[in-house]
């Protein structure tokens, strides 16, 4: 795990992919209302409502994913990689077992639900990989 060396010269860890989280689930505070108010007029309440699901089911897994990469890194840089190739695996069959539980047992709009996870992943995943590439993650100054 990372070290970081605050103004006081003292060195302490850091979990990094927990911030990277936290920061892409900041950033679903701006994504969602978009997705849920184009939801909202293409589909109604029904439409919104679903909307506002699938954003919460995508936030869930970014914060999951940050939680177990951070407690790998923890144990072992064999952890690490295993948790980093299939915990993709594991989170994407979470992620799929959520919505069909979802789509099954509720009656929520499932084209909005569907659209607005995938949509919403992918804007995610996207704005956090452009704002760390670019150094605007200042508690990631360690990268450079």
């Amino acid at each position: 795990m990372p070290e970081i060396e605050h103004p006081t010269g003292k060195r302490t860890s850091t979990d990094v992919e927990a911030i990277i989280a936290k920061h892409t689930v900041r950033r679903a505070v701006f994504v969602a209302p978009v997705l849920i108010g184009l939801f909202a007029v293409l589909r109604g309440n029904d439409g919104a409502i679903a909307s506002a699901v699938g954003c919460g089911v995508v936030v869930m897994m970014f914060l999951v994913s940050g939680w177990m990469l951070s407690i790998s890194a923890r144990l072992g840089l064999s952890a690490y990689y295993a948790a980093a190739l299939f915990g993709f695996f594991v989170r994407l069959g979470l992620l799929t077992g959520a919505m069909v539980l979802i789509t099954k047992f509720t009656d929520l709009d499932k084209m909005a639900f569907g659209i607005t996870a995938v949509v919403a992943y992918l804007i995610l995943l996207t704005w956090e990989t452009v704002a760390i590439s670019r150094g605007a993650e200042r508690e990631l100054e360690w990268i450079h």
